[in-house]
């Protein structure tokens, strides 16, 4: 029956419940957002429909696919989004009766309660993957039988109707805060980020990066670390920054010498840094700022110096690379840049200026986003190739809905994570845990954290990441004496990194469709390139003015001139070249100063500047001397290759 259905039938329903989970969020975030309990139910209704309109879709739209196979895979998708749509809208239909019981469960709703998690793994497998899957169920399988675990990892026990009274009932559970900040905030920065890629904002976003470093020696790998750190503040999520700047940066990276898996690295790791960049960060961000009890502008202000201290020390990365490489400089007349055109074209970005500014008048994130969003649509109509028609705003609509059904559907299943922890008091345990395996020592627990972070965080989204490791093992850092806003931002830093952390790395694996690279090198490379972003988090964890917490101005500048000269002396070792290459003595010297940059008293800082002036001065003078030797015993030019490989 469903075959006779044209395709259309599915796009009109997936335009439809697009436009409804937009408009629903748009116009909660101009007159006020619902009941927690009605938003959210709402939010995963519509997200769940739609991943089983595409589902659905996609059966029809394949060639040849007919018979029992068929039918049955229809028949689940039918029974999955029936039960979703009923479990959930339960929600919406008897809000005043359930909230009247003060969560006490019926039976019918213990079925409601054990049908939507069925069916929220389903949707979860079909757009996420296992990992997610696999992790909320063990947690799940732990609240029901844990009492018959070992001592140290048992709890009292709990019955079925107690744990699915936690999860479809309580407001730690699938309904948790997670869902509620993907339900408001998250959904309208991603609209705002959809109408920015769409009226052509983030091309004029690429085309300044490549501009302002395609004279440069790497200058493409230069343009894509830019132009990722500029589009982070539009998408926020690392696997969407590759695929919209790789396809631009990785053929030019190709054309100017690095190697396919550099290539990709590269893209990797400067769009997985995006997810750091304020104004708009990732979903962890919004999620951290219900976490901590804490403004998201503080966030974004706390994270706006780790950040560029990320990007700058991922250009010297790139930049040593090249000379390492011998990549050279790019002086055709393809470099050329039409700043003319850039200009011209730069009203479009003027929504970001608007959403940074009412937040810093004390606006909430959903207005700023709206207005935002009502500043971009305005300017869209100052060019007709730019215009959000009612077509295109449908497509915008679509397209914001498919970057929001991962972050919902993995807010959701961390809702069942979360409210497992929260039921049977694990994530005590688990930090417990920590801080005795580190003896109580911080750079050990620092250690640990950051791999619990990076096993943790394999295969998931981000957000999802954030939410399982800040409810496990963030507390051991504080009470370790980290504060809050460090202990969390270093759990999120560091569960970010799993993106590109082997054998799962999600942005390796998209560069690596676009380089046509081996993933596993990519991924490989993409942590070499990205060993700023691993030593970031412990800057700030020992030198809490990085954050720019109570902190005077000077202390700031101070720090922040250090932290990067610690994570560019840190690239030279690891690259093994300045100007010209290091000898092993060199490298072991970089690599001390890197670790003296990382106190934050002020003799080990003036040690290191020392120590990296003399090396420098070495380095320089060494392959002066080198020049020299060459050209009295009258030695032939180094010839290059196409490539920029010398001969």
């Amino acid at each position: 029956m469903l075959n006779a259905l044209p395709e259309k039938v599915f796009d009109w329903a997936i335009g439809i419940v697009s436009v409804l989970l937009v408009g629903l969020t748009l116009y909660t975030a101009y007159f006020g957002v619902f009941p927690d309990g009605l938003q959210r139910s709402a939010h995963l209704l519509l997200v769940m429909a739609l991943v089983y309109f595409a589902a659905l879709r996609t059966l029809v739209r394949a060639d040849g696919l007919s018979g029992l196979s068929a039918t049955l895979q229809k028949l689940w998708i039918l029974v999955v989004l029936a039960a979703g749509i009923i479990a959930t809208g339960h929600h919406i239909v008897n809000f005043d009766a359930i909230n009247d019981r003060w969560g006490e469960i019926t039976d019918y709703e213990i079925i409601f309660a054990v049908i939507l998690v069925i069916a929220l793994f389903d949707a979860c497998r079909r757009t996420i993957g296992w990992p997610i899957v696999i992790l909320a169920a063990i947690f799940i399988a732990y609240g029901l039988l844990g009492a018959y675990l070992p001592d140290g990892l048992a709890h009292r026990g709990y019955s079925l109707k107690r744990v699915t009274a936690q999860l479809y009932l309580g407001g730690g559970g699938i309904f948790g805060t997670p869902l509620g900040v993907s339900a408001t905030f998250v959904t309208g920065v991603v609209v705002l980020g959809a109408l920015l890629e769409k009226t052509g904002a983030g091309q004029v976003l690429m085309d300044f990066a490549t501009g302002l470093t395609g004279r440069m020696r790497g200058g493409p790998a230069k343009a894509a670390v830019v132009g990722s750190s500029l589009m982070g503040m539009i998408s926020g999520t690392a696997v969407a920054n590759v695929l919209t700047t790789g396809p631009i940066s990785i053929p030019l990276m190709r054309k100017s010498g690095y190697r396919k898996e550099a290539a990709g690295a590269i893209e990797a790791v400067a769009s997985t840094g995006g997810q750091l960049m304020p104004p708009v960060m990732g979903a962890a961000a919004f999620i951290m700022a219900e976490f901590t009890a804490t403004s998201y502008l503080t966030i974004a202000k706390a994270a706006f110096l780790p950040a560029v201290i990320f990007y700058a020390v991922l250009l010297a990365m790139v930049h040593f690379e090249a000379v390492k490489r011998n990549i050279p400089l790019l002086r055709d007349a393809d470099s050329t840049t039409d700043w003319a055109s850039i200009v011209k074209r730069s009203y479009l970005l003027a929504p970001l200026p608007v959403f940074v500014s009412m937040l810093l008048n004390g606006y909430s994130i959903m207005l700023s986003s709206f207005w935002a969003v009502t500043a971009s649509v305005i300017v869209s109509f100052f060019s007709r190739s730019s215009a959000q028609t009612p077509r295109r705003m449908v497509e915008t609509a679509v397209t914001a809905a498919n970057a929001v059904i991962p972050v919902a559907l993995a807010c959701a299943a961390a809702g069942c994570i979360i409210g497992i922890i929260t039921l049977t008091g694990v994530g005590l345990k688990f930090s417990t845990l920590v801080v005795l395996l580190s003896g109580g020592q911080l750079p050990l627990a620092l250690v640990l954290t950051m791999l619990t972070c990076l096993i943790l965080g394999m295969g998931l989204p981000t957000a999802a990441a954030y939410i399982l490791v800040a409810t496990l093992v963030a507390p051991a850092l504080v009470d370790l004496g980290v504060g809050l806003l460090a202990a969390h931002l270093f759990v999120l830093y560091s569960a970010m990194l799993s993106s590109i952390t082997p054998p799962v790395a999600l942005a390796a694996y998209a560069a690596a469709s676009i380089s046509q690279g081996n993933p596993l090198k990519i991924a490989v490379l993409a942590c070499q390139f990205g060993m700023g972003a691993f030593a970031v988090p412990y800057f700030f964890v020992y030198d809490p003015a990085l954050l720019g917490i109570d902190v005077t101005w000077v202390q700031v500048v101070i720090s922040f001139i250090t932290a990067i000269a610690g994570g560019v002396s840190a690239s030279v070792a690891m690259m093994g070249v300045f100007a010209y290459r290091l000898s092993i003595i060199e490298r072991l010297g970089f690599a001390l100063a890197a670790v003296l940059f990382l106190s934050s008293d002020w003799w080990f800082d003036a040690l290191a500047f020392l120590l990296t002036g003399a090396l420098i001065y070495w380095n320089l003078r060494k392959g002066e001397l080198h020049e020299t030797t060459k050209t009295e015993i009258g030695s032939e030019p180094i010839k290059t290759t196409s490539k920029g490989e010398t001969q």
